[in-house]
């Protein structure tokens, strides 16, 4: 067994700082929202449970309770998609390799929802998560360690330092959310089928990150409960499969 923890090198090292002080801001501006946080952890479902209490149990005085559910039925990724609204966040405790998580993942933009991933070991790809919280070490007892349990106490405790500084709250400027922006406006949104349509000549009813519409999916032919498709200027323009990921 190989252990890339060495004796004396830091619990929290400078890459996993930057990435903590970023996945807390992002979370305390999506709970100022009215965000509810949804926690997922299909290897380790104490992990899901102990994440969830962190933010719904005000330990120390004068913080808030803030909104956190545990997932811990069989099936995670049909529970974020009933329990998920847009604006909703979602925090995945796992290794990289769980592929309830990765579908989760994936599937998250098109429920609009913010996604946070915790584990150690190989790193997930680049995009598979909006913020990726990670500690890098072959030790498989690391998930069992409060090392790895420290990233998550941090995170609740620096959300409520964002708290604490109501100018962190706001959005950025530069954060697109209009119809009308034109870079935007040129893309692919990710969608996942609702409803198929019931004739060639009918539209399919999609999910996307701003809610439900309909979409015309002539160019795809038959779509499928649950297909994930790219959604351009009303029309379905490809299907997303299962190895890619959207961001």
């Amino acid at each position: 067994m190989t252990i890339t923890a060495h004796p004396g090198a830091p619990l929290i090292d400078d890459d996993l700082s930057a990435d903590l002080a970023s996945a807390a801001l992002s979370l305390a501006r999506r709970f100022n929202a009215g965000a509810t946080l949804w926690v997922i952890s299909p290897q380790w479902e104490p992990h899901a449970h102990h994440v969830a209490v962190e933010f719904v149990h005000p330990v120390i005085m004068g913080k808030r309770a803030l909104p956190s559910v545990a997932l811990v039925e069989p099936d995670p990724v049909a529970q974020c998609r009933v329990a998920t609204r847009p604006g909703d966040v979602i925090i995945a405790v796992a290794s990289a390799d769980q592929p309830q998580v990765r579908d989760a993942m994936r599937r998250a933009p098109a429920w609009g929802a913010d996604t946070i991933w915790i584990g150690s070991g190989p790193r997930p790809p680049a995009g598979s998560a909006d913020h990726t919280l990670w500690v890098a070490s072959d030790d498989p007892m690391i998930p069992a360690t409060g090392r790895f349990v420290l990233m998550y106490h941090l995170l609740w405790e620096l959300t409520h330092v964002c708290f604490e500084h109501p100018g962190l709250l706001i959005p950025d400027d530069d954060v697109c959310t209009g119809d009308g922006c034109v870079t935007c406006g040129d893309e692919g949104r990710l969608a996942e089928v609702v409803l198929p349509p019931a004739t060639a000549l009918d539209t399919a009813l999609v999910r996307t990150g701003s809610g439900e519409e309909s979409v015309d999916v002539t160019v795809l032919g038959e779509v499928d409960v649950n297909d994930l498709i790219l959604v351009h200027g009303g029309a379905a323009i490809t299907r997303i499969d299962d190895t890619e990921v959207c961001r």
